[in-house]
C-alpha cells in the first residue's frame, strides 16, 4: 500500500507501468511466501519445545513469547534466534516504508492547492496510522520488560496489533471506492425505509386491535 501511494503521488504518469497486474502479483506473492516461511519457521519450532509448565496460555492464539515461558529447555534460545531472524524482513519493510512517506509528504507540500494537499493526505495518513499502530504495539509487545508484564496488558497488546489493523484496513482502503460507498449508502437508506415500514405495520396492527 506504501508503494501504492508512493507510485500514485510521485510517480503518477508511470502507475500503470510500475503498478500492472504482474507487479501486483508479484508483490501479493512475495508477501505471501514470505509470510508463510516465518509462521512454518516458527511452527516447527514452536511443536519442538518440551512444555514443562503445563500447555495453558493466557491468550486467545499460540503467541510466541508466552509459549516461551512455559519451555524448560535451552531450545528456547533457537526460536529467539529465529525472532531476531524475522525482525530484519520486518526491519527491512519499516525502512522502506519511512523512506517512501519522506518522498510522498515532499511532493505533498510542493503541491499548490490546499484540496490537492488535503486529497493526498487523507489518502496516505490512514495508512501510516494503522501501520505505526502494528508497529509500535507489536514491537512493545515482544520487547517489554518482563516487570511491566501482565496478563491484561499482553491480552490488550495481542490484540490491538493482530486483530485491529486487519480488520481496519478493509474499511479504510474500501471506504476510498466510490461504488462500495454508493452501495453502502443505498443498503442504509433500503434499511432505514425498512424500518420504517414495520413502525407503520406495527403502528396499524396495534390501532385496529
Amino acid at each position: 500500500m506504501c508503494y501504492d501511494r508512493y507510485v500514485a503521488i510521485c510517480k503518477p504518469l508511470h502507475y500503470g507501468t510500475l503498478l500492472g497486474s504482474r507487479a501486483c502479483a508479484h508483490m501479493a506473492a512475495a508477501a505471501w511466501a514470505s509470510g508463510f516461511l516465518n509462521a512454518l519457521l516458527h511452527t516447527a519450532n514452536t511443536f519442538s519445545l518440551p512444555l514443562c509448565q503445563g500447555n495453558a496460555l493466557g491468550q486467545f492464539f499460540c503467541e510466541i513469547p508466552h509459549i516461551l515461558k512455559l519451555s524448560c529447555s535451552g531450545k528456547h534460545l533457537r526460536e529467539v534466534g529465529l525472532l531476531a531472524f524475522s525482525a530484519f524482513p520486518f526491519l527491512e519493510c519499516f525502512v522502506f516504508i519511512i523512506f517512501s512517506y519522506v518522498q510522498i509528504f515532499r511532493a505533498v507540500l510542493r503541491i499548490p492547492a490546499d484540496q490537492g494537499r488535503h486529497k493526498a493526505f487523507s489518502t496516505c495518513l490512514p495508512h501510516l496510522a494503522v501501520v505505526s499502530l502494528f508497529l509500535s504495539t507489536g514491537t512493545f509487545a515482544y520487547l517489554k520488560p518482563p516487570s511491566i508484564s501482565s496478563p491484561s496488558l499482553d491480552l490488550a497488546l495481542s490484540i490491538l496489533y493482530s486483530v485491529v489493523p486487519p480488520t481496519l484496513n478493509p474499511l479504510i482502503y474500501s471506504l476510498r471506492n466510490q461504488e462500495l460507498k454508493h452501495a453502502l449508502r443505498k443498503m442504509m437508506t433500503y434499511c432505514f425505509l425498512q424500518a420504517q415500514t414495520n413502525c407503520f405495520l406495527c403502528s396499524d396492527f396495534q390501532g385496529t386491535s
